[in-house]
């Protein structure tokens, strides 16, 4: 199931909540394995003690047989019923479930929030509103259970009282009552009555298994839902794998939205190998979007985007993202040391190597002066750092993977002033000899970009370099205007788009 998950794109998780898919993986798979454990072995053994009674009580006398039987297409027809009311019982459950893991997820990520906005009651309300779904979900699916277990305990008693009677009345008048015939001697109704009986357990056993059944049953539809779901990007079987020579990247006419609202429409260019490229515009112009179409996190609706002439599409995802490096806004750090943390996709790499990609990003300083150095425990996504360090360590990681295209989407975010300049040293070293996208809200970052793209709702209204864009006077002008001083806000025009674009529902990250 996880392998499955996380082959799929980026638009499964922007619609799904961690919480949800961990009830999944965790929950759901345990209690189908306990199924598969426990109920087939109960099953098998429970099925050859009702074949085998039954065949011990038509070999004695197969009249008092099919009485002794008459209640199991009751049972049957009952357990049938059971299944129908039960099976959607079940379901919201394992929902619920979800819903809960769901809440608590976000409340434990979140939990800095929470207590700097004093809100722990508000969100201890809305985990008691979960709870009680899932308590009255599953209160519900006990009290058809309690209805059902008695009842299938009834029905099969109904065989041995009739049973009894009927062969009592035998044995006593020593001629068969009604239609039968034939003689019952005492030996063989002491049989009966003791099978009979023995029968009764395996038929009221058979109800756990049926209710066991169908809370896998609910948790399995869940496990193979997500197996089941769609992978989105293309995936050729003859797919080879990428070679990258000059890191040539080129844009065609690649336009992408999501649910048909269009992100990114007709963006069209060419970065030549070793050269930088920077995107930058308003937030929400779809800067970063087009650079995630490169890593296929998403596939392109229209176009194609071609690295040493070819489609993406056409070779492996691995190999195309093995080639590329990308640090991101969002900076991720996994739950391990810092050593860990850098060595992230590049296992095998030596500690000198380490420690010269630390150096060039800056983090080897901060590193050195953690209480472990570098076998320092980072925490849960990174906690025990700031959102510098951290970033620092993502650079580190991109720095030690040595692609061949690099993707910089707002890699020095979350640092200060002068970090950000010995970070910006570092990355022009590490530029030089590779082809580079850059996204960067502060202009001074991107300014000697061999060509800058200006993005303005999902297209491409200017590109040049960074003088020639100043002179032509537009979006990219006004923005460093305002970024150095120059005047003191954009023009009316500029401010009213982007209130239209802030006023849009915005699906998923399409900064």
């Amino acid at each position: 199931s996880y392998d499955t998950m996380q082959r799929l794109n980026m638009d499964f998780f922007a619609d799904k909540q961690t919480g949800e898919l961990m009830s999944i993986l965790s929950n759901d798979v345990n209690r189908l394995e306990r199924f598969l454990n426990d109920g087939l072995n109960s099953v098998f053994r429970l099925s050859v003690m009702v074949v085998g009674i039954a065949g011990v009580l038509f070999y004695y006398n197969w009249q008092l047989a099919l009485i002794a039987l008459l209640p199991v297409p009751l049972i049957a027809g009952f357990t049938s019923l059971f299944v129908r009311i039960i099976q959607p019982k079940y379901a919201r459950v394992r929902s619920s479930v979800g819903a809960v893991n769901s809440r608590l997820e976000n409340n434990l990520g979140g939990i800095q929030v929470i207590k700097s906005a004093n809100t722990e009651t508000y969100e201890s309300d809305r985990v008691d509103d979960v709870s009680t779904e899932y308590f009255d979900a599953n209160w519900d699916a006990v009290g058809t259970r309690i209805k059902f277990f008695p009842s299938l305990r009834l029905l099969a008693g109904i065989g041995f009282v009739i049973t009894f009677v009927i062969g009592g009345l035998w044995v006593a008048g020593g001629t068969a009552p009604g239609p039968l015939s034939g003689e019952l001697t005492v030996g063989t109704f002491v049989v009966f009555i003791l099978f009979t009986q023995r029968f009764i357990w395996p038929m009221a056993q058979f109800g756990q298994i049926i209710n066991m059944y169908q809370r896998a049953y609910a948790s399995a539809e869940r496990i193979f839902g997500l197996m089941d779901e769609p992978d989105r990007l293309a995936i050729h079987s003859d797919a080879d794998a990428l070679e990258v020579g000059d890191g040539r990247v080129a844009y065609d006419d690649v336009t992408f939205g999501y649910d048909d609202e269009p992100i990114v429409e007709d963006v069209d260019f060419t970065v030549e190998g070793g050269e930088t490229l920077a995107l930058v515009g308003p937030t929400g112009a779809g800067k970063s979007t087009v650079l995630k179409l490169l890593l296929r996190l998403y596939d392109v609706d229209e176009g194609t985007i071609r690295v040493d002439g070819r489609d993406v599409r056409e070779v492996t995802l691995s190999s195309l993202r093995q080639h590329v490096g990308y640090v991101g806004q969002d900076t991720f750090l996994f739950y391990g040391t810092v050593r860990e943390n850098i060595t992230y996709g590049t296992f095998d790499a030596d500690e000198e190597a380490v420690v010269e990609a630390a150096e060039a990003a800056e983090a080897h300083e901060f590193i050195t002066n953690l209480p472990d150095g570098y076998d320092t425990m980072v925490g849960e996504r990174g906690v025990k750092l700031s959102g510098g360090q951290r970033q620092r360590i993502s650079i580190a990681r991109a720095v030690l993977k040595d692609p061949a295209i690099l993707v910089l989407d707002e890699a020095t975010s979350d640092v200060d002033t002068e970090t950000e300049m010995l970070i910006q040293r570092s990355l022009d070293r590490l530029t030089a000899d590779r082809t580079t996208f850059a996204i960067a809200h502060r202009l001074s970052t991107i300014k000697d970009a061999d060509r800058i793209l200006v993005l303005e709702d999902g297209r491409v209204v200017e590109r040049g370099a960074h003088g020639d864009l100043l002179e032509e006077g537009g979006l990219y002008a006004h923005l460093w205007g305002v970024q150095a001083g120059e005047i003191d806000e954009l023009p009316e025009e500029f401010i009213e788009r982007a209130a239209e674009r802030q006023a849009r529902t915005e699906v998923g990250d399409d900064d």
